[in-house]
């Protein structure tokens, strides 16, 4: 238990914003599934999975899309560029996307209507902020799948979604283009890692 203790604290350590990749290593498609299998077994409210991921290796089309991402270096430096799609449009409860999923997870028709209440309060709200910030958590995942593997990555929220959607024609009345996560191999040593200490952000009551 040690061990495993001390090894995803060096994950941890290991996974920082890395800005600049090494251009002339890619990252092998076997590697890129595992860190993706990370985003596919991620939790999610509800268990409605309201991410897709689209994963862009061709150089050119990442050339194209830099200017999009503020212009920052990562999107062609890196070896791929996860996008990652929040589901917008398949939400609604008139789709039947949410009850197809909850159907999965539950064994009566009580439960079922139990959870759709529960999904209902849900779509009251603000729907497309509540499947993007569902797709954060999937980055998570990937990124300490990542890690894991030695494998550097870089989550960005630095881009113009308009501009990004038209660049990958991705049709934005069905998804919300949650956050773009670069991925590669370091070309620089890692920076310091600057945190604030334990009990400067924990409140124990």
């Amino acid at each position: 238990m040690q061990e495993m203790r001390e090894g995803f604290m060096r994950l941890l350590r290991f996974r920082h914003a890395c800005k600049l990749f090494d251009e002339t290593r890619p990252v092998a498609r076997a590697d890129l599934d595992y860190v993706l299998e990370a985003g596919r077994l991620a939790p999610s409210s509800l268990g409605l999975e309201p991410w897709r991921f689209l994963v862009i290796e061709d150089h050119t089309l990442r050339r194209h899309l830099r200017p999009a991402c503020w212009n920052q270096s990562q999107i062609t430096s890196a070896s791929a560029v996860v996008v990652i799609l929040a589901l917008t449009a398949e939400l609604r409860s008139e789709t039947g996307y949410a009850r197809r999923m909850l159907r999965r997870l539950v064994a009566t028709d009580g439960e079922l209507d139990e959870a759709m209440q529960i999904y209902h309060g849900i779509t009251h709200g603000d729907l497309n902020a509540w499947s993007v910030a569902q797709c954060h958590i999937a980055a998570a995942e990937m990124m300490l799948a990542a890690a894991a593997i030695g494998i550097d990555s870089c989550p960005m929220g630095g881009f113009e979604p308009e501009a990004v959607a038209e660049v990958l024609a991705i049709d934005r009345s069905r998804f919300e283009v949650a956050l773009l996560l670069a991925l590669g191999y370091r070309n620089q040593p890692q920076p310091p890692k600057h945190r604030l200490a334990l009990d400067q952000i924990v409140e124990y009551r």
